[in-house]
């Protein structure tokens, strides 16, 4: 099938009380819009036009892509005006789908099979309807004594016998692109908002010969966003649909309802995640993985039987397999923990290589390392990298020990198996195998005393 996918995204969205266009607003960490495509790529289109108007530049620079063609409707006159706009090339595809920005939860599979239908059909035009709790907002589907479509009526130009109709259109339609150009050509305005109504072709059809009409079974599907409520449920019906896929994968989720997905997990089989966890962007967990309550994870990697505790951040770090991260632990980006490599509580770690077996377990900094093989860092140990004006590099070598409370200042390296006294601030290289230790001479003054508390009277 030779199909042209045109997306409406030129609305303001004015109920949503925002200066960002409509479509922008995010679902699962992503522009509404942006899952609309993703739903519309499933059909493999030979084009794709989004229809843009308000905010149209920042349309294109968060979902600009070089199979989705840009098309502005410079006054929003309705959506018949928007299609419109499209075109006028309708008539060499053999089918025009014409989706909203504004319903991120429609599934590819429900357009595959429509498309399906549409193919081995002798109808003009099909179209998506659903029979929502309530059908306030929607244009209802009119039918006649046999059952048959014979047009939409907007609500705001509905009888209210009409509007008791439960029946709605979802706003997602197909035309024959042979007859889309004309049908277009004859709408009219003449109605309760003086738009030219994209629905208007259906009655159309219903008179040319009939119309395919395709029921979801889930509302909720095809709900669209017009204000923050609206978006709050398709927030809530996107994350329980995440939850649903994780764990149809293998994963265990010990509290699907407390799991925010902002992004895309990409896990293996036996990974656990513990309430209140948060992933954002790309993230893959490896077999047997086990995520902590409260983490936050955001583009990265977490490896086979790796184990990331409680109230742990990590992004853009590769974390190898069996490593162990947290509790309170941040790894930044850059980051990369090698096989069985331990950070511990209240460790940060920044653009650093921990090499396989490393230990950093307490209340450390380190950045712009590199740190070899089963090299240990004492509690408090800092690699000063910054100079206040250039970011430097520190380099510890395998099996070197640093005590607590050492200051490294970069550049600078500690040798294979060194061992740093505690205490000590590094500012030349420290040879491998040996002791190195800097340390101020202690002093005790036996004739010191300490100031006596003075009385309440005369600290008054």
């Amino acid at each position: 099938m030779n199909l042209t996918v045109v997306i409406l995204a030129a609305g303001q969205g004015t109920r949503m009380r925002s200066a960002r266009p409509k479509v922008l607003h995010e679902v699962g960490g992503r522009p509404m819009v942006a899952h609309v495509l993703d739903a519309a790529r499933s059909l493999s289109p030979q084009r794709m036009r989004l229809v843009v108007g308000h905010g149209a530049e920042e349309v294109r620079d968060r979902v600009g892509a070089p199979d989705v063609e840009l098309v502005e409707q410079e006054e929003q006159l309705g959506t018949g005006h928007a299609v419109q706009c499209a075109g006028p090339e309708f008539a060499d595809s053999d089918w025009v789908l014409v989706l909203n920005g504004d319903v991120p939860l429609l599934r590819g599979e429900t357009l595959r099979a429509w498309a399906d239908a549409l193919a081995s059909s002798s109808h003009d035009l099909g179209i998506l309807t659903t029979h929502p709790a309530d059908p306030t907002g929607y244009g209802r589907i009119l039918r006649d004594d046999q059952g048959r479509v014979t047009g939409i009526r907007e609500e705001k130009d509905a009888t209210p016998e009409e509007r008791s109709i439960g029946e709605v259109f979802t706003g997602t339609l197909a035309v024959r692109g042979k007859r889309l150009g004309p049908w277009l050509a004859s709408l009219s305005a003449d109605n309760a908002q003086g738009e030219y109504y994209l629905t208007d072709v259906v009655g159309l059809a219903a008179a040319a010969g009939g119309v395919l009409a395709h029921r979801v079974p889930d509302p909720g599907e095809v709900q669209g966003v017009n204000n923050r409520r609206h978006l709050a449920a398709v927030e809530a019906a996107f994350q329980e649909r995440t939850a649903d896929a994780l764990m149809e994968a293998g994963v265990t989720l010990r509290d699907p309802a407390r799991t925010a997905v902002y992004g895309k997990v990409h896990p293996a089989t036996d990974v656990v995640v513990d309430p209140g966890c948060q992933f954002e962007g790309e993230v893959t967990l490896g077999a047997g993985a086990h995520i902590g309550p409260g983490c936050v994870l955001r583009d990265c990697a977490i490896g086979e039987g790796a184990r990331v505790e409680a109230n742990s951040h990590i992004e853009g770090t590769t974390v190898g397999p069996g490593a162990a991260v947290g509790p309170f632990a941040r790894l930044r980006p850059g980051t990369v923990l090698e096989e069985g490599s331990k950070v511990g509580n209240f460790v940060e770690v920044k653009k650093a290589r921990l090499g396989p077996g490393v230990k950093a377990n307490h209340l450390s900094y380190v950045g712009d390392a590199d740190v070899g093989a089963g090299a240990n860092l004492g509690a408090g140990t800092i690699t000063c990298n910054y100079d206040g004006h250039r970011k430097h590099t520190t380099t510890i070598g395998a099996g070197a020990f640093i005590g607590s409370a050492v200051q490294l200042v970069a550049p600078v390296s500690v040798g294979e198996g060194a061992t740093i006294g505690a205490g000590s601030t590094i500012t030349k290289d420290a040879p491998a195998g040996a002791l190195t230790l800097s340390r101020a001479k202690q002093l005790t003054r036996h004739d010191w005393k300490r100031p006596e508390e003075r009385a309440k009277e005369e600290q008054d």
